[in-house]
């Protein structure tokens, strides 16, 4: 009889819908040259385990005002977020599983950004692309500070990859 009730039992809950596996999903862009910024981003997508709550946004350092002036020194500069158009003529290159504390690391990575003083922004030293390796770096990947595509975002991001073989979307 105790079997006949496990076997039940078990077919039952067999047909209860599973429930899904919470996470957070890190996809790092690049978006080709042109007139909008900014060119390197992370897209986070998905369900914060500790909490439920649901996540789908996007992060990039850019220019407050993208004039000739960002070839000169430094300006002011901003987290940005593009709307799914921006983030569907982009290119994702991988994506990280994240923990929460991860999360909560890319979280403080982009309110610390967020929040630099004074003219933030410089295309030779803090652009979006310094941004994305800082934040695979504190993600736990391997980067190349003295990489020559800082310029170059797609070039950076497959480099990237290269430096951290298995990454994938």
């Amino acid at each position: 009889m105790f079997r006949f009730l496990t076997l039940l039992c078990a077919a039952f809950l067999s047909q209860l819908p599973a429930t899904a596996q919470a996470e957070v999903l890190a996809t790092f862009y690049s978006h080709d040259f042109g007139d909008h910024f900014p060119h390197a981003f992370v897209r986070v997508k998905g369900t914060v385990d500790s909490t439920g709550e649901a996540v789908d946004t996007n992060y990039g350092f850019t220019a407050v005002n993208v004039s000739p002036a960002i070839l000169m020194g430094s300006v002011m500069g901003m987290i940005e977020t593009k709307d799914a158009k921006y983030v569907s003529k982009s290119n994702a290159h991988f994506t990280l599983r994240l923990s929460d504390a991860e999360y909560a690391k890319l979280k403080a990575h982009v309110e610390q950004w967020r929040n630099l003083p004074g003219k933030s922004y410089n295309l030779n030293k803090r652009n979006c692309v310094h941004f994305v390796m800082e934040a695979a770096a504190l993600l736990g990947l391997k980067v190349n500070r003295q990489s020559k595509f800082f310029k170059k975002p797609k070039s950076f991001t497959l480099e990237l990859m290269r430096l951290n073989p298995g990454l994938k979307l």
